[in-house]
């Protein structure tokens, strides 16, 4: 889908239009009496600070920052020597865990490696380390309570320390007991931490002795691993002992539980019999498969009868197994079938009246009057096995409800027999578990070295560079932080010097600052479309220049005002019409700059019919949407700035592009990523003619540029269309900015 117009009139040469401009009007728009008001108001309102005063102040200030810096250096190396010197020594402690296969609880042998230990665990590990019952028994270990470093009233408390702790500052030693200054000086030396993702416990200790530093941290290390033991110890005996209490009484229990069943079993007589069923039971189960057995035998017989005497009476040969298997019913068929053969071949020589021929069908008829009385006799002797069958029925029913009875009279003592046995086998299960858990208790306290939860992978060694005082990093940090604060009273008393004089400015009289305002004060700039020939300069005072293109410019002032309103809803504005390409160009950058006063604001040619853009580019050879979409250029590329205000433009491509390149989706992709990073995006699109809808009209609001010369009617049939192609809303000028007073406009604009 493509949009197309009408041009009234001829197109005319965009570069001719753009610099057919009277000499009158191509004289520089500079006006050199506002420059003195300018220069006066350079001193009040700059903000600026003179690097070069500060630069002089401090050299001639050179003293005060050099002898409190030398002075600093001097001290901070006379302090660091006499401090006395700390040595460090460090251990580590591995937190693994383990434990001897063989005391694990029977539940968990099945597993390889216990579940590794998380972060909290560690951590209160390292808390273990600095537990006050293990600082104890180190501080007697090693006789550090008999130290001087550890218990400062042994020598003497120092009378810099007695008036501190007389205002307060400090704590009194001899307020405190033996005890506590021993341990805040063993806390203040000692250092445990976890290193970070590891189960690694760093234990570090700091002393004036590097021996004793040493012994410490390896004492610490010990002590820890000591304390490990001894608390599973501890608990494996606890265990024991209680478990030994219970299991001696849940055996009574257990033993009283089943006395219980067994009375009542024989009070009841709810004696067991196989697959632990009670007898009437394991009877009514029996009586129940033999009834059932006599009830299909009874059927089976009746079904055998039945079908012998349905052969017999329709005269059908009698085919039931029962005949079929009967001795004497095979050795009269053998004999019937003897007498069929004979009777055949006799009838082949003998009429049918012949005595032969009568004799054998006599003998014929008898032998199967034979055959059916014995089948007959079959279907009785069936009958008789049914009814028998059948009294076994009645019989065992009787037998089976007789059961049920008395089935039903001991469901009550059944349900109180199984709940007492429940209750016994649920005190065997919990004495079985207890002795289990007993069992395993009393291995690991019989086992005098049971494995603690770490183990040492790393022992202090001897350390002969101190850790304290760190004396260059002191000296250096003490030195340079005089240089610094010196230097800035230096500075700041510069700075304030300076900002003084700025009263002035602030105290000047009302009417000289209304006077200076009342004079504008124009930047000279010079036309990038055309050069201007400078024969006779005319002099062109601002108020003038604004002045003769109000009337023209008022209406896209009015647009801009609106569109800023808007908001979102003119976050994309498309900018066509059917007046020549450089109008239309003209009239977009006189719009985008009007809205680039405020807010964030690209323009992007797409029409590709006029040099303006490029010509008010800082980079007229920057380029376009074409070379982007070829690959040759990236978004930061093909983006540059207005060069008279803070509009940006993105050109349609080099010169001798191809235009079809425009019709890829992808420019519209290119579009909506300037949307998403600018507030307002105006497409310079011409006359829309080679141009995809979709690209235009998509959430975009419409700005005609008509040619001057076009019918009402005509305009009005156009926002007609375009409002049908899909712009959200369609504004049409009253008439295009011209090429003549473009250049003049668009600097009035920027300014």
């Amino acid at each position: 889908m493509r949009l197309a117009f009408w041009r009234a009139g001829k197109d005319k040469a965009v570069v001719e239009r753009a610099v057919a401009k009277p000499k009158a009007e191509a004289a520089p728009k500079v006006e050199a009496r506002p420059a003195p008001v300018a220069a006066k108001q350079a001193p009040v309102e700059s903000g600026d600070i003179d690097l070069h005063a500060l630069g002089g102040a401090l050299a001639r200030k050179r003293g005060w920052i050099i002898v409190p810096t030398v002075l600093a250096l001097v001290v901070s190396i006379a302090i660091v020597n006499l401090i006395t010197p700390r040595y460090k020594s460090e251990s580590r402690i591995l937190i693994d865990g383990r434990e001897n296969v063989f005391l694990r609880p029977s539940s968990d042998r099945s597993t390889e490696e216990r579940q590794a230990l998380d972060a909290e665990a560690v951590t209160s590990q390292v808390q273990l380390v600095l537990s006050r019952d293990l600082a104890r028994e180190i501080i007697k270990k090693n006789k550090l309570a008999e130290r001087p470093e550890f218990d400062p009233v042994l020598q003497g408390i120092s009378p810099l320390k007695s008036l501190a702790a007389l205002v307060g500052i400090g704590r009194d030693p001899f307020s405190m007991t033996p005890e506590e200054r021993v341990l805040d000086a063993y806390y203040e030396r000692l250092q445990a931490y976890a290193v970070d993702k590891s189960r690694v416990i760093v234990v570090e200790f700091q002393s004036q002795d590097p021996e004793l530093a040493v012994r410490v941290a390896n004492s610490i290390a010990d002590g820890y691993l000591v304390l490990q033991q001894n608390a599973r110890q501890d608990q494996a005996r606890n265990a024991s002992q209680w478990l030994s209490g219970e299991i001696e009484n849940l055996r009574k229990k257990v033993s009283d539980a089943e006395a219980k069943v067994e009375d009542f079993r024989s009070k009841s007589s709810l004696f067991v019999g196989t697959n632990n069923t009670t007898l009437s039971n394991q009877q009514m189960g029996e009586v129940n498969t033999q009834l059932n057995n006599a009830r299909s035998m009874k059927a089976d017989a009746e079904s055998r009868a039945r079908l012998i005497k349905e052969m017999l009476q329709s005269g059908k040969p009698i085919e039931a197994s029962e005949v079929v298997n009967s001795e004497l019913m095979r050795r009269l068929s053998e004999q019937r079938v003897t007498l069929r053969a004979q009777l055949a071949e006799q009838s082949s020589t003998l009429l049918g009246n012949h005595p032969r021929i009568k004799e054998l069908k006599a003998q014929l008829g008898d032998l199967d009057n034979q055959i059916r009385d014995e089948a007959a006799k079959i279907s009785r002797s069936l009958e008789s096995d049914a009814r028998i069958a059948g009294g076994r029925v009645d019989g065992l029913i009787a037998s089976l409800e007789q059961l049920k009875k008395q089935a039903t009279s001991t469901n009550g003592q059944d349900v109180q027999l199984r709940a007492l046995e429940r209750e016994a086998k649920a005190q065997r299960d919990l004495l079985e578990t207890y002795l289990g858990k007993y069992r395993e208790a009393s291995t690991r306290e019989s086992i005098d070295t049971a494995p603690a939860e770490g183990r040492i992978i790393s022992r202090a060694i001897v350390s002969n560079m101190p850790a304290y005082p760190k004396k260059l990093p002191i000296v250096l940090i003490a030195t340079i932080a005089t240089l610094l604060l010196s230097s800035g009273v230096v500075v700041t008393g510069e700075l304030l010097r300076q900002t003084a004089p700025r009263a002035v400015a602030v105290l000047m009289p009302a009417q000289t600052q209304a006077a200076v305002r009342r004079e504008p004060f124009v930047q000279p700039v010079v036309d990038p479309i055309a050069e201007p020939v400078m024969d006779d300069p005319v002099p062109l005072q601002p108020e003038m220049a604004v002045d003769a293109h109000v009337s023209e410019f008022a209406e896209i002032g009015h647009l801009a005002d609106s569109l800023r309103a808007a908001g979102a809803a003119a976050k994309k504005v498309t900018v066509l019409g059917t007046a020549s390409g450089e109008a239309i160009t003209l009239s977009t950058l006189t719009l985008a700059r009007h809205l680039a006063r405020d807010a964030r604001v690209v323009v992007v040619d797409l029409a590709a019919s006029s040099p303006t853009i490029a010509a008010v580019s800082v980079d007229a050879s920057a380029p376009g949407l074409a070379e982007l979409m070829q690959g040759e250029a990236s978004f930061a590329q093909i983006i540059t700035r207005d060069k008279l205000s803070r509009l940006h433009l993105v050109m349609a491509g080099r010169p001798g592009f191809d235009r079809s390149l425009l019709q890829s989706p992808r420019v519209t992709l290119a579009i909506d990523a300037l949307l998403r990073a600018y507030d307002h995006v105006l497409l310079d699109a011409g006359s829309a003619s080679d141009l995809p809808a979709e690209l235009l009209t998509a959430h975009a609001r419409a700005v005609v540029v008509p040619d001057a010369a076009m019918a009402p009617d005509a305009r009005t049939s156009m926002c007609e269309q375009l409002s049908a192609v899909g712009f959200s809303e369609v504004t049409m000028l009253s008439k295009p900015v011209q090429p003549t007073n473009g250049a003049e406009t668009l600097r009035v604009v920027a300014a």
